[in-house]
């Protein structure tokens, strides 16, 4: 009876130590789950870390380039200043964009009798009645552009 009792009692502490080393496994299960996901997590600063360290070597070598063409263009205007200096002409900002009229225009202008020199207004209102306003418009200030008319 005895051996009966030491066996039942071997199975019954058997059992538990069964039950404490799953529990033990499961929870090892979660713990190694929770250390893999903190690796990841981890992992992804480093490369963030990284990129970040990459973004600002590359704002470097830009900010050097832009000094670069910064120079080059204060270089460009220095020659360009001293060019039309040496020739005596107006700066650029005064002086018109364009000196001729299109065919276009200078065709529609001669079919009514009107010249390339010195508009008169009250003609080119006389000519420019069958166009619309926006036609009107830009007739002249193509003319004005041209230096053709005040």
């Amino acid at each position: 009876m005895e051996e009966t009792v030491l066996q039942g009692n071997q199975a019954q502490i058997s059992a538990d130590l069964v039950e404490r080393l799953e529990t033990a496994a499961t929870l090892l299960e979660r713990t190694l789950g929770w250390l893999e996901e903190r690796q990841r997590f981890l992992s992804g600063d480093v490369e963030r870390i990284s990129a970040t360290v990459e973004s600002s070597r590359r704002e470097e070598e830009l900010l050097a380039r832009l000094t670069e063409v910064q120079q080059e263009l204060a270089e460009l205007h220095a020659a360009a200043a001293a060019r039309s200096d040496a020739e005596g002409a107006f700066p650029k900002a005064l002086q018109p964009l364009r000196r001729t009229l299109p065919s276009s225009t200078a065709e529609m202008l001669s079919k009514q009798g009107i010249g390339e020199s010195g508009i008169d207004v009250k003609a080119l209102d006389a000519a420019m009645v069958g166009l619309s306003l926006e036609q009107r418009i830009a007739v002249k200030s193509q003319l004005r552009r041209a230096g053709a008319m005040a």
